[in-house]
């Protein structure tokens, strides 16, 4: 008995060191964001501060709004109608998903531009000589970055609000129907709206995030800042601070998740309810759904796709297919290292937390995986404090390599740790989802037997979990491989993946060399993207 204790005791100071260790490159951040900026964050207010703050928040009320347009509608159409295609729709929509906002905002770029085709057609058309004599709207700009962030972001609205629309009882649609109430207005939305709330939350989070569109667009945004600041200014302490205050909005949009999915409990009830039988529908009303369910799934998929195939296809070479191949072995190489060790972080956290039935351990290990609901900027400089810590205790105690002294700054390894506070919570999740379907009554069985802890998760919990783990860390992998802000910043000298490769080339107008390693990051993202909807799909029957 003293053994299983003794055992048990041991794997939760592991979760609880790795917890800290996880948690450090944040508090790290706000520790040195109160060191001495020597005027500069001062300078910062004072000019462009509220520039950065006002451009953050109309990028994201404009993609708030309209992914909510391109999520809801559709979302309903495809819960409530079946007409011909629908399930390939259905499948389509999920699409733009795979696409990197940075990516499609390279292609319409490409597009649209005035020596792209569009323009050129129009001036050819239209007999144009010269830009003045016409007006065509700036790509690069707000407007544009709303449009393209709108265009791959969608889906989370959709996947939450197409759950909560079929989860509406057959009853309350016949009280509707009953009283000619619109369903939709009605009944729909403000059943559906904790679920749509929570995917508009998710939605700003990632639009906070983002680095690589508005980088590309110099749009100037808290994330874009902070990355001048660093690089630019020279100054991390400033950065600190600015990644600091960003917190505010970080803070605001978790609360807002939570809330939000707290109130889904409302859902809840319908499942004892028989559910609605999806209408069926011919002809031009068919057509125009098919119409408006397409609209979103080209402007994020299809056109971008297309224009990344035709760019491919125009500037291929074997060159820059050798050349893309070796920078696809360093993606899939720090790709397959980093998620088998999230997974592995994720599976230890989650599973000694709960099988313990440690409240405070719970707490510790969920606070390790809110990495996710921070720019890859942000955690970024509070990576680089964490790694300078550990790098003076090697000197302080004289640790050295075949080379000389130890290091970790300017390795891989600081890769591999920041992608595990990044998506610690991907894999997390999967995990506690998984383990939350099966039964404890295996495990505590094991227990009472006299089963050690480590024979107990090695040899009855980790079979159970197997399929969580394994969809969990093919998520995993496709986020490291998208990944960008952190990989441009973090990366060893002369080390790239298909994200930097395809940002630098993008950066200097090489669009044609671009879109190779481009498509190979799409179809890498395409293969989860199924695998969830088909998840999904099994869900609902």
């Amino acid at each position: 008995m003293f053994s299983i204790v003794n055992n048990t005791l041991l794997w939760k100071i592991l979760v609880y060191l790795l917890s800290v260790t996880l948690l450090s490159p944040l508090l790290s951040l706000i520790l040195i964001s109160f060191g001495n900026t020597h005027g500069l964050w001062t300078h910062l207010v004072e000019t462009v501060l509220v520039r950065y703050v006002i451009n953050t928040l109309l990028l994201m009320l404009g993609v708030a709004v309209l992914s909510s347009v391109f999520g809801i509608f559709t979302a309903w159409i495809i819960a409530r109608y079946q007409f011909r295609f629908s399930k390939v729709i259905d499948l389509m929509m999920l699409l733009p998903a795979a696409c990197p906002a940075y990516l499609v905002a390279y292609a319409y770029t490409d597009f649209f531009e005035y020596a792209g085709p569009v323009q050129g057609i129009l001036r050819n058309v239209m007999s144009w000589s010269s830009p003045s004599e016409y007006f065509f709207p700036e790509i690069r700009s707000l407007g544009g970055a709303i449009f393209v962030l709108s265009s791959v972001l969608y889906p989370y609205i959709y996947l939450l609000a197409r759950t909560a629309f079929r989860q509406i009882p057959e009853s309350l649609l016949e009280i509707t129907s009953l009283y000619n109430k619109s369903s939709f207005w009605k009944l729909g939305l403000p059943i559906a709206r904790p679920a749509i709330a929570a995917g508009v939350a998710l939605v700003c989070m990632e639009v906070v995030s983002d680095f690589g569109t508005v980088e590309y667009f110099s749009l100037e945004t808290l994330t874009l800042g902070i990355f001048n600041v660093w690089i630019g200014m020279n100054s991390i302490t400033a950065a600190a601070q600015l990644a600091t205050f960003s917190f505010i909005f970080i803070i605001a949009l978790l609360i807002l998740e939570l809330k939000s999915r707290s109130g889904r409990r409302f859902n809840d009830t319908s499942r004892k309810q028989r559910r609605p039988e999806m209408v069926s529908i011919k002809g031009g009303k068919a057509f125009f759904y098919c119409f408006i369910c397409l609209l979103p799934v080209s402007f994020g998929f299809l056109i971008p796709i297309s224009i990344l195939i035709s760019n491919t296809l125009s500037g291929l070479s074997w060159s820059s297919i050798l050349e893309s191949l070796i920078i696809l072995r360093n993606t899939l190489l720090v790709s397959f290292v980093g998620s088998l060790t999230i997974m592995f972080v994720a599976t230890l956290c989650v599973t000694v937390s709960k099988i313990t039935d440690d409240k405070k351990l719970q707490v510790f290990s969920r606070l390790s995986a809110t990495g996710y609901a921070f720019p890859g900027t942000i955690l970024a400089i509070g990576v680089i404090i964490t790694v300078g810590y550990f790098d003076r205790i090697f000197t302080l105690f004289d640790i050295e390599s075949s080379t000389g002294p130890f290091y970790i700054s300017g390795s891989i390894f600081v890769l591999i740790f920041a992608y595990l506070i990044r998506f610690l919570a991907v894999g997390y999740g999967a995990i506690l989802s998984g383990l939350e379907k099966t039964s404890p009554n295996l495990i505590w069985a094991s227990r009472t037997l006299g089963v050690n802890f480590s024979r107990t998760i090695t040899k009855v919990t980790l079979p159970l979990i197997k399929p969580s783990i394994i969809a969990g860390g093919v998520l995993v992998f496709v986020d490291i491989m998208k990944e960008l802000p952190m990989t441009l910043l973090l990366r060893p000298f002369n080390f790239d993946t298909l994200a930097t490769h395809t940002y630098q080339f993008a950066h200097d107008e090489l669009m044609s060399e671009a879109s190779l390693p481009a498509l190979m990051i799409i179809l890498a993202g395409l293969v989860p993207i199924i695998f969830l909807n088909k998840i999904l799909r099994t869900n609902y029957k």
